[in-house]
């Protein structure tokens, strides 16, 4: 029987040795970190992340994440930048160079041309006697004590650890600008949060002839059709264009349990006065939250004067990407 490990006990070995990497940096948030987001806290200009191989992959997402996290950042590779790109960078930003040895031919060219233009540069090390940390305006230390990587070689433990570090970063900048989740949202209005936190109710609701109302002097009967044709499982009862009640599917089945003629009675003595309501301008998020609160599938939404305008329905949020 072979000796080798196991998959599970090869996976189980990387991810305890990647964990370890990270709790490792927590000895490294010290004064260099506090200086570097001070650094780019005050800058005029935007944070450029530059690394090479591995350490431009994890740098290309600190940049995104910097970017939509309220601190304005963008990737340039240090081999194009040799070659013109230097050119995206003004002396108002800061620069962040990652390299794990700290001594990467692409990024070791590019310093003097850094210290000319007279760019402060925070660099992201291993080695604190590097070229590259010797020589930044503060240099981060990320040196880990083992690599996951059995042969030692391949960034493993190093890059994820220098990750959590650019994600540490992030988020001490983004709580020092007082970013908000609406913030957050701006920058990403196609997604579910966007959606979630962008998004009102009057773009949903259903309105004019699509929205079911009766009088109450209206018989139950008469008042399954317009909620029938209407297909929102209830309607609105209005009284001189005022909101006075709703009657809902489940109102039906409690009036059928009652064994109340339907032919015979006026909605006006089964439907539920002093309804939940929205009113226009409310956002999808807080209409969620409202229906969830209550058990309610289904909302009228009134103006200022108690007027309906319109009814927004669960399944209308569901549709719309907001839960």
């Amino acid at each position: 029987m072979s000796s080798t490990p196991s998959f599970v006990e090869l996976a189980k070995a990387v991810i305890n040795t990647e964990a370890d990497a990270v709790k490792e940096m927590l000895n490294h948030i010290d004064d260099a970190f506090v200086r570097s987001c001070n650094l780019i806290l005050n800058t005029q200009g935007r944070l450029v992340v530059i690394g090479m191989g591995k350490s431009g992959h994890i740098g290309n997402k600190i940049a995104a994440t910097m970017a939509s996290t309220g601190t304005p950042a963008f990737f340039v590779h240090p081999g194009e930048a040799s070659h013109g790109d230097l050119g995206m960078i003004t002396g108002e930003d800061v620069i962040l160079a990652l390299s794990n040895s700290g001594s990467t031919d692409e990024v070791i060219n590019l310093l003097p041309v850094i210290k000319r233009k007279g760019i402060p540069l925070i660099a992201m090390t291993g080695n604190p006697k590097s070229k590259l940390a010797t020589t930044a305006t503060v240099h981060i230390n990320v040196k880990v004590s083992n690599e996951a990587c059995p042969l030692g070689l391949a960034p493993t433990a190093s890059t994820t650890a220098a990750l959590a570090m650019g994600d540490a970063l992030a988020v001490a900048l983004m709580a020092s600008r007082g970013f908000t989740a609406n913030d957050f949202a701006l920058s990403h209005p196609g997604g579910s949060l966007g959606r979630k936190l962008l998004l009102f109710i009057d773009e949903l609701m259903h309105s004019g002839d699509d929205f079911p109302a009766v009088t109450p002097e209206t018989l139950v009967s008469d008042a399954l059709i317009e909620m029938t044709s209407k297909r929102l499982g209830m309607t609105a009862v209005v009284e001189n264009e005022k909101l006075v009640g709703v009657f809902t599917d489940g109102d039906l089945r409690r009036s059928i349990e009652k064994q109340i003629d339907l032919h015979h009675t006026k909605i006006s003595e089964v439907m539920i006065a002093n309804c939940k309501t929205l009113t226009p301008g409310t956002l999808a998020a807080e209409a969620v939250q409202t229906m969830e609160q209550h058990s309610i599938t289904v909302l009228i939404v009134v103006d200022e004067n108690n007027r309906p305008v319109g009814a927004l329905h669960m399944h209308d949020l569901l549709k719309a990407g907001v839960d």
